[in-house]
């Protein structure tokens, strides 16, 4: 972010300028380090309408930086042409921060550790944990599968609701079509005869007559309504008292505690084969741990600061399927844990695609029915009038 400054120089004249920091201790270290005494420093808030600029691709920049030391260039000549080649503002800036750190004499880690929004705790964790051993290469190259992996699952489920989305979507627009446009329509032509009719048809003519009356009250309300829906969602009270309600429903439940168990036990994983002790990785893969199983994931890390095993500490407070506790428990006694757990993930991964592909097929042609079965009721309930004065000619 920028920064306006006003400072003395050691000609005790005043330097007035704009600065690019990452936050205020950035610019004021920045200014330390130019002889400048500060005498106001204010962040410039820029009104932002268009979208953001885009961040540095993590797993592109990662790919090519494994590329460039394989090749033998030094971590800092690496860098350097990864920024050169560059063309985002921000990323390029934020290459740049780096570098200049690394200059200064700071590690990789604390340098990316600057810069929160681009590089998240679990990438700058793998990087610390490479600068004991020295594998860097190894720990970029483990976070890529990582990534892969994990990018891989939220395809799957994005590619799956996908459809469902857009057939629910049409079918609603369908039916407000009708109920705002249509049926206030046939309303005023079927006044006369609203009271012979069965009460569903009058319910529905009342509907269209009161729209048609107050049609642009309901819209408001309407509109309301849809922005309070999206606001409440957004927030996040609401969005775990949601989750808590869907994982109640058994069969959606246990499919959500697979998902939560595969990005637990890759991240997990991926952090133990980094050399990250076992209760760190623990607690730096909380995050992922839904609201609901926040305590029971905070009991079995306890569990294992005290010296329990991992396996047992996990199955004991229900953070495994009966497959993944016999796989931990092997893992054990191989000493290999983080390469089992990931190979757990990846179990889980598969699980939940096939339940993912045979919901999906069924889920289809019940949207279907159940959208044409309202809509086609709507449309019947329109034209029953005409049926009914079709019988009286006669």
């Amino acid at each position: 972010m920028e920064f306006r400054i006003k400072a003395l120089d050691h000609a005790h004249g005043i330097v007035a300028c704009v600065l690019d920091a990452v936050d205020e201790a950035d610019a004021r270290r920045q200014l330390a380090l130019k002889d400048l005494r500060v005498i106001s420093l204010a962040p410039i808030r820029h009104l932002r309408l268009l979208a953001r600029a885009p961040k540095l691709q993590l797993a592109i920049f990662s790919q090519q930086l494994v590329s460039l030391l394989d090749a033998g260039l030094s971590l800092v000549e690496a860098l350097e042409a990864l920024a050169e080649r560059e063309s985002t503002a921000g990323a390029h800036r934020t290459l740049e921060r780096v570098l200049s750190r690394l200059y200064e004499g700071q590690t990789l880690a604390a340098a990316l550790a600057e810069h929160p929004a681009t590089f998240p705790a679990l990438y700058i964790a793998s990087v610390r944990a490479s600068e004991r051993s020295g594998a860097l290469r190894e720990a970029l190259t483990r976070y890529i599968a990582y990534e892969v992996q994990a990018d891989a699952l939220r395809k799957t489920l994005v590619n799956a609701c996908i459809y469902p989305a857009v057939l629910l979507g049409a079918g609603l627009l369908v039916m407000l079509f009708l109920m705002g446009y249509v049926v206030p329509r046939f309303s005023a032509i079927y006044a006369d005869v609203g009271s012979e009719l069965p009460a569903a048809s009058r319910l529905l003519l009342e509907w269209g007559q009161l729209m048609d009356a107050h049609a642009g009250l309901i819209s408001l309300l309407a509109l309301g309504g849809l922005c309070g829906t999206i606001y409440g969602l957004s927030r996040p009270l609401t969005r775990a008292a949601v989750g808590a309600w869907v994982a109640r429903i058994p069969t959606v439940g246990r499919q959500l505690h697979i998902y939560q168990l595969a990005r637990l036990y890759r991240t997990t994983g991926m952090l133990l084969r980094g050399g990250i002790p076992a209760v760190s990785a623990l607690q730096m893969s909380a995050g992922l741990v839904r609201a609901g199983s926040q305590a029971a994931y905070a009991a079995a890390t306890q569990s294992v600061r005290e010296g329990q095993s991992l396996a047992q500490a996990m199955e004991q407070n229900g953070l495994t399927t009966p497959v993944a506790a016999r796989m931990l428990r092997v893992g054990e006694r191989s000493g290999n844990m983080g390469e089992m757990m990931e190979r757990i993930a990846s179990f889980c991964d598969e699980e939940l695609a096939r339940w993912v592909a045979i919901m999906t097929k069924l889920i289809e042609p019940v949207l279907m029915t159940v959208i044409g079965l309202v809509i086609g009721v709507i449309v019947v309930l329109m034209y029953f009038p005409i049926f009914q004065l079709a019988g009286s000619i006669r």
